[in-house]
Parts: structure tokens; C-alpha cells; sequence
């Protein structure tokens, strides 16, 4: 006897809005790439047009815990990139850049020597002066 065997697709879920959204491997590389750059999860969720909990269910279906999870992972990539380009400006001979990452890295400070006078580059004058105030009477 045979038995067909009939492939039933999985029905999409539905939410207050309408059927859940698919996380498609495009969507996920934008989704790396908005990680990368520190956008924030609801952020991403406008573009995406999903839910955070949609989110979390699709990134679940990809081996990651949560965007927390997705997020830990994938930022540092982002900063790694941005110092790559600071690095890259400072070799250039953007000035800018080097002093500050000569401060940031190397201890480097700008020595700022302040000395204040007063009136005709003479002293400063300072006055306390004190009174008092009588304190009104309870009658």
C-alpha cells in the first residue's frame, strides 16, 4: 500500500499586525551591519518592520540566544572598524586625529598655564565685608 506523503508548510504565525515577519539572510546581513554601527534594537526593529519579539524569535532560529546575545557578539566588530579608520586618518596625517589618540593612548596632555591678575596686570583685590540682619520682630 502506498501512502503519499503530503508536505504541509509550516502556517505563519500571526500577530495583533498581521503575519509574523521572515528574517530573510539579507535582512540579517543589514541586521550585522545596524549591530555594527551601535544602532539599538528598536532601531533596527523600525527598519526590519518587526517586533522585538519577532526579533528574538527569528535570531532564535538562527542559534542566537536573543539580540542581547546577536549584539555581544557582533558590536565589537563595528568599534574594531572605527579605530581601523582612526588609525588609518592619524597614518594619513590627519593631526587631528593623532593628538587625540596620542591622548588617548600615550598619556598625552596639553599643558595649560593660567595666571590671573588683577586691574593693570597688578594683584587681585579681594573684600569681605559682613552685616548683619535683624531678625523680624514676632510681635
Amino acid at each position: 500500500m502506498d501512502h503519499e506523503t503530503e508536505e504541509v508548510e509550516p502556517q505563519n504565525k500571526r500577530g495583533p499586525k498581521g503575519p509574523s515577519k521572515v528574517l530573510t539572510d539579507q535582512d540579517f546581513n543589514m541586521l550585522l551591519s545596524m549591530v555594527r554601527i551601535q544602532c539599538t534594537q528598536t532601531e533596527i526593529c523600525e527598519i526590519l518592520g518587526m517586533s522585538d519579539t519577532t526579533l528574538n524569535r527569528r535570531l532564535k532560529e538562527r542559534d542566537y540566544e536573543n539580540f542581547e546575545d546577536l549584539y555581544k557578539k557582533h558590536n565589537s566588530e563595528g568599534k574594531m572598524s572605527l579605530r581601523r579608520f582612526q588609525w588609518k586618518a592619524a597614518e594619513n596625517g590627519n593631526a587631528t586625529m593623532q593628538i587625540w589618540l596620542g591622548k588617548q593612548y600615550l598619556g598625552q596632555r596639553e599643558k595649560i598655564n593660567a595666571e590671573l591678575t588683577g586691574e593693570g596686570g597688578g594683584p587681585i583685590i579681594t573684600r569681605v565685608e559682613s552685616f548683619f540682619v535683624e531678625p523680624p520682630s514676632s510681635d
